[in-house]
């Protein structure tokens, strides 16, 4: 992600998923994302993994000078079923 970039609010497509975001480059400050109704979002981390239900309205800030850069993963929602996850697209 680019300087000066806001990823707008937005939502993911479904709840049987949950996001990681890991952390590989990750300037000390003025990266941070908000998920649901925390107010002013959380500093990224470089080096840690943010895990969270993108269902939830979320929205990214990089006001930093440097670029961010995190890999993202998404795994199943650990409250469903082994046959909800059988009978559902993969993520």
């Amino acid at each position: 992600m680019h300087p000066g970039t806001h990823v707008w609010p937005h939502t993911g497509p479904t709840n049987c998923r949950l996001r990681m975001h890991l952390g590989l480059v990750i300037p000390k400050e003025g990266c941070r994302i908000r998920c649901g109704m925390v107010p002013g979002g959380n500093p990224a981390l470089e080096g840690k993994v943010l895990i969270f239900d993108d269902s939830f309205e979320h929205e990214v800030w990089q006001d930093a000078e440097n670029y961010r850069l995190i890999f993202i993963v998404d795994v199943w929602h650990p409250e469903l079923t082994a046959q909800q996850r059988r009978t559902l697209p993969a993520i």
